[in-house]
């Protein structure tokens, strides 16, 4: 797959390092930001029920915060291999009263992760200034105007097939490749939609229609995604895949998370999204006085 020509998509230049989220604007520098996961759910497949009502819910989100997220990920549906969709009312139970509350109690900046473009825009209305769309703003048609209309920051996510049939058997011709070039397509629209490029974070979706072999494809040629010109977000935390790499249970996932983190702070990537932020933050810094002290 060849980087795009000079007729393609237009891309924010190295020099702009930002994120122009509706009325705020992220700064990115030599670390990645930080986005803190914050399930609203029953069933996600790590934290499910441990946020289940408002105060819970805003308890974590604070804590989130006091341990160094940048970015708070609000989520009211459960995205693992195989869930049961939610109905829109009971979504926006979830995650708008507590949206309300945190933005009321934080300025870190509210991500939505939904894919229902009504649940989007009453997040935002609440507080939110991302949406973080897992299909990639392509399971609801009203999600791309929305997305345009509002100014959100955009996090377009890849998924092959949907959560409840990813992981039957993904298939790929070249994972990196592929990816690359439905981010391509997928940009375009979004940019002919009216969504601005500074607003625009690309998500290769780690375990999302993945085997763990396509998962370590991605993880090893970050610099491939950021040809394309727009910041690179992962969520490797506590995903499947670690098991299979290193033989651990889920409850034994957050050394093989961290060292995924470290790797992927070495290449560059402007986000990541984690469950556990302050173990996440101090080994990332750690790894940066090392290495900062080396080059001196």
């Amino acid at each position: 797959m060849n980087i795009p020509s000079p007729d393609s998509p237009p891309r924010q230049s190295k020099s702009q390092r930002i994120w122009k989220c509706a009325s705020e604007t992220l700064v990115f520098s030599q670390l990645p930001l930080l986005m803190g996961i914050l399930n609203v759910t029953p069933d996600s497949f790590s934290d499910g029920g441990e946020a289940t009502e408002v105060e819970s819910a805003v308890r974590k989100g604070l804590q989130l915060v006091q341990d160094g997220a940048d970015i708070l990920d609000i989520g009211g549906e459960s995205t693992r291999p195989g869930a049961d969709p939610v109905p829109l009312d009971e979504e926006l139970r979830r995650v708008v009263p507590v949206i309300e509350a945190l933005s009321a109690q934080t300025k870190t900046p509210i991500s939505i992760d939904t894919t229902k473009a009504e649940v989007a825009r009453q997040a935002l209305q609440a507080g939110a200034v991302i949406i973080n769309d897992i299909s990639g703003l392509t399971f609801d048609s009203a999600m791309v105007p929305l997305a345009a209309e509002s100014k959100a920051g955009v996090i377009c996510m890849h998924i092959q097939g949907t959560p409840q049939t990813m992981q039957e058997n993904p298939v790929y011709d070249d994972v990196v490749a592929d990816l690359k070039s439905w981010f391509q397509m997928r940009v375009q629209a979004l940019l002919e939609a009216g969504v601005e490029p500074e607003r625009i974070v690309l998500d290769p979706g780690v375990g999302f229609g993945k085997t763990a072999d396509h998962n370590l494809q991605i993880l090893s040629q970050i610099s491939s995604f950021q040809e394309l010109g727009f910041p690179v977000l992962i969520g490797h935390s506590r995903k499947r895949f670690l098991s299979k790499l290193l033989g651990r249970s889920l409850e034994e996932r957050l050394a093989g998370t961290i060292g995924v983190s470290v790797a992927l702070a070495n290449q560059g990537v402007e986000i990541l999204r984690l469950h556990d932020i302050a173990a996440n933050r101090d080994a990332i810094a750690a790894w940066q006085a090392v290495t900062s002290r080396g080059t001196t």
